[in-house]
């Protein structure tokens, strides 16, 4: 049945017509955009991934910034380390040499105190953008040691921030001061035997949990045990110091001093945390060792962290080789002072070498993270060059068939004629 009111031909040439031109718009738009998802009504979940993706990619260049700082800083601390190594080298080459009596020492000791003096020039500027890790005495919490953002972790609950912590290692030459101490820390030895050992003493944490830096833990040579010294053997503490480190560094400077005295005891780490022990090597018996007050530390409340923090390389202005007996002290000390700057330099090289690890890692992920967008809502153009070429096609007879379905009506006046 024909009508002239109701021409349904036309009206689906005009669906078919309507349908082909939003197709083809929607592909003029992916050729001009590039994109297969441009906004979120395209595709609402791929774009929301591709967007919450696009945010990560921005964090990690800032991460990467990010890194390139940390590498730039840890870098020249590590060089700085390295040359006042190879400049405490040539010290104990001039000390070697002022072994020999027939020269001249007042000279070697002037070239010494040249590269003494080297050194602190060197540490002082080893800094990138105002931050230097070769200094460490300062006694606010937490300025031991720098955090370098590293990564941004994506997990269910969120975004984290993960960091490396690098941190300083003081090559300076400033002296440090001994501050209060007012707790007991020694263990009472009645007798020691030859070859035998003993507790000397045991230090314990703060009551805040840890050890707070600008603490002073000393021993009393003055004390009432039996086993003496000829100076007080102090340790100060520094930001980032633990138990550990505490008598790591007493035992150190206690087997220095013992060393230095000609007393043949030998200091160590005992089996439990803060534990000294001394072991008898002397050839006799220790009667009444050592007594409670021999050994004292600051409050551990800290009231008392008032101690001067000294430079790691302090004792680079004792040596003094115008003296056999300061000759022979002086090659001892630089052993230990060539082992600090080793260490310094060996742990930045670690922590720099971590930190190019990372860096890779980042820009590998960040052109993964890339690619990934770019599948997720790129427009696949050979794919869409073909489309708009089938879809202008279908247009073209889409129009023709529209055109047709309209003449019908026209055909029906025939009738009447």
């Amino acid at each position: 049945m024909s009508s002239i009111l109701t021409n349904n031909g036309a009206m689906v040439a005009l669906q078919t017509l309507k349908s082909v031109n939003s197709s083809l718009s929607e592909t003029q738009g992916a050729i001009s955009t590039g994109k297969k998802v441009a906004t979120a009504k395209d595709n609402a979940a791929v774009w929301a991934i591709s967007k919450t993706m696009e945010a990560d990619v921005k964090g990690f260049k800032g991460i990467s910034e990010s890194l390139s700082l940390g590498q730039s800083t840890v870098s020249v601390a590590r060089q700085a380390s390295e040359s006042v190594t190879d400049l405490l080298t040539d010290i104990k080459g001039k000390i070697v040499a002022a072994q020999e009596e027939n020269v001249d020492r007042d000279k070697i000791q002037t070239d010494i105190a040249a590269m003494r003096d080297q050194i602190g020039a060197i540490v002082g500027a080893a800094q990138f953008n105002g931050q230097n890790l070769l200094q460490n005495t300062d006694s606010t919490a937490g300025s031991g040691s720098i955090n370098v953002l590293a990564s941004l972790d994506r997990s269910g609950d969120g975004v984290t921030a993960s960091d490396i912590n690098v941190s300083k290692q003081d090559l300076g030459t400033g002296a440090s001061a001994a501050g209060t101490t007012s707790v007991n820390s020694g263990a009472v030895v009645a007798a020691l035997a030859d070859g035998a050992t003993a507790t000397f003493a045991t230090f314990a944490e703060d009551t805040a949990g840890g050890i707070a830096a600008a603490q002073t833990f000393s021993f009393d040579s003055g004390g009432s045990g039996a086993i003496a010294l000829t100076a007080d053997v102090n340790y100060i503490s520094r930001d980032g110091d633990t138990l550990g480190d505490v008598v790591s560094g007493m035992v150190d400077a206690l087997n220095a001093q013992a060393e230095e005295d000609g007393l043949d005891v030998t200091f160590a780490a005992g089996g439990n945390a803060g534990e000294i022990e001394v072991t008898n090597n002397t050839g006799a018996a220790f009667g009444a060792a050592s007594v409670a007050a021999d050994f004292t530390r600051s409050a551990l409340n800290g009231s008392e962290n008032d101690a001067t923090i000294g430079g790691g390389l302090e004792d680079l202005a004792n040596i003094d080789v115008t003296t056999q007996a300061g000759t022979d002290s002086a090659l001892a000390d630089i052993e230990a002072l060539i082992q600090t700057s080793i260490d310094s330099a060996a742990s930045f090289g670690s922590v720099q070498g971590r930190i190019e690890t990372q860096s890779d890692f980042i820009s590998g992920l960040t052109d993964a993270l890339k690619s990934g967008i770019g599948t997720l809502v790129d427009a696949d153009m050979e794919e869409t060059s073909a489309r708009l070429q089938a879809l202008q096609v279908q247009q073209q007879l889409a129009t023709q068939s529209l055109s047709m379905a309209n003449q019908a009506p026209q055909q029906l006046l025939s009738l009447f004629r």
